[in-house]
């Protein structure tokens, strides 16, 4: 069964606004091995159901996201939508991290496996970008820059090896709330080099892009400032920032060891998980 990774937005950028209110972005986005995992097997209807340890933040109601791209698909495919999906949660919910736009990738892939659905690529994607901005690179599932609203995806240079830390202080942070707190004039898209060697270059670039939406969050969530202090404060961090929306940041160290390390040292009532980007 398909796994559904945690995406990070390394550099999130907004470089500008479409007339319908939606902003446009310049991000390069990566994914780790923190995963919720989707199973789906045959069933009399369509059916969810949802566990692990992050399963009481999320209702399995209709507007679920896993269900909405069950939907899309059996209407697109024509076929009867009937599955009993089964949800272990292990991302945090409004979280930047993607954890629905994972979750709903992962569900298309899977269905299109149980209902033996003969759809090109492009058409999948189609449908992935109607259920979310974030669900085509959620469904690609590799290292991307991301433009547009975040649908428009290219290749990205390959990363070095690192290791990431992803440190949440236990907040919910609904997107829409941060793009209406962001104030200020647009960014300009820089162009993209061809490689970063290691990841002393990494950060510096990162360093010159930053996340366009830190200060908004931490106008609603004040706590997100404590986590990037002491992210910065850690032995051996090379770069420290938030990811996407927030409320959730991140380290990125040059071993996993390094990354454990830091997460012991963190608050115990933080959510962290130390991990590799992959």
């Amino acid at each position: 069964m398909p796994l559904a990774r945690a995406k990070v937005n390394l550099w999130l950028q907004v470089v500008g606004r479409r007339a319908d209110g939606y902003h446009l972005l310049d991000s390069l986005v990566a994914f780790t091995d923190l995963a919720d995992d989707i199973e789906v097997a045959p069933g009399s209807g369509l059916t969810l159901e949802i566990a692990g340890p992050m399963a009481a933040s999320l209702p399995a109601d209709p507007d679920n996201l896993v269900l909405k791209a069950a939907r899309l698909l059996a209407d697109r495919a024509g076929v009867s939508p009937r599955a009993a999906i089964r949800l272990t949660k292990r991302i945090p919910m409004a979280a930047g991290l993607g954890g629905g736009s994972a979750d709903a990738a992962a569900t298309l892939l899977a269905l299109v496996d149980l209902w033996r659905v003969a759809m090109p690529s492009e058409e999948l994607f189609d449908l992935a970008a109607i259920l979310g901005a974030d669900v085509p690179m959620c469904l690609a599932g590799r290292p991307a820059l991301a433009s547009g609203i975040g649908e428009r995806l290219a290749p990205a240079p390959a990363l070095p090896a690192c290791a990431i830390l992803l440190v949440n202080p236990g907040v919910a942070l609904p997107t829409p709330a941060v793009f209406a707190a962001r104030q200020g004039s647009f960014s300009a898209a820089r162009p993209v080099g061809d490689a970063w060697p290691d990841l002393g270059s990494l950060a510096e670039d990162l360093g010159r892009r930053g996340n366009d939406l830190t200060a908004a969050a931490i106008s609603l969530q004040p706590e997100i400032a404590d986590v990037l202090d002491q992210l910065r404060q850690s032995a051996g961090v090379a770069h420290v920032a938030m990811s996407g929306s927030g409320a959730t940041c991140f380290g990125l160290y040059g071993s996993l060891q390094e990354a454990q390390r830091a997460a012991s040292c963190l608050p115990a009532s933080w959510w962290r998980h130390a991990a590799r980007l992959v």
